[in-house]
């Protein structure tokens, strides 16, 4: 007798996966994600801690802020230190002032303003820092942390800065 052996068939068979096919749709997609891609402007969304407000004019007797109608001045009071930057084309620091004197670089400039600030004699509640609309934000930042970093007769830090933009030249 003979015995015929039936082949067996093995139930797991490999499956080939044609890798050309897959490769060619991978780099499809990449291509079209890369080339759709649209980041955000990075100026878009800016994230600032500011401090608290505070009212900036005195009152009396607990006025509430606002409520009188003969005040015309709502600065009258508020002594005001004024720093004006002035930029170049470029975006850097053409010119310093601090009040009506010049100054001549940061650090000049950092240490009249935390004498002037640190002096009981002197008297200012607030900086008021005039900028040119051509200096970039960043050599503002400069005058900002210099100013933030100067502390009052009390030993408190200055929290009272504002901005005003200067118009550009010519």
């Amino acid at each position: 007798m003979r015995y015929h052996r039936r082949k067996r068939r093995n139930s797991h068979q490999e499956v080939e996966l044609n890798l050309a096919a897959m490769l060619d749709m991978a780099f499809q997609l990449l291509t079209f994600f890369i080339l759709t891609f649209r980041p955000a402007p990075v100026e878009g969304q800016v994230q600032l801690r500011l401090p608290p407000p505070k009212p900036v004019t005195v009152l009396k007797n607990a006025q509430e802020a606002g409520s009188s109608a003969d005040n015309t001045n709502p600065l009258q009071g508020v002594n005001s230190l004024v720093i004006t930057v002035l930029g170049r084309k470029d975006g850097s620091i053409e010119g310093i002032s601090l009040g009506e004197s010049t100054v001549p670089n940061l650090g000049v400039l950092e240490t009249r303003v935390h004498s002037l600030l640190a002096n009981e004699g002197t008297g200012f509640d607030q900086v008021v820092v005039q900028v040119g609309s051509d200096l970039h934000y960043d050599q503002l930042m400069r005058v900002i942390d210099i100013c933030t970093r100067a502390k009052l007769p009390n030993g408190e830090r200055l929290s009272k800065l504002s901005f005003v933009e200067l118009p550009s030249g010519p």
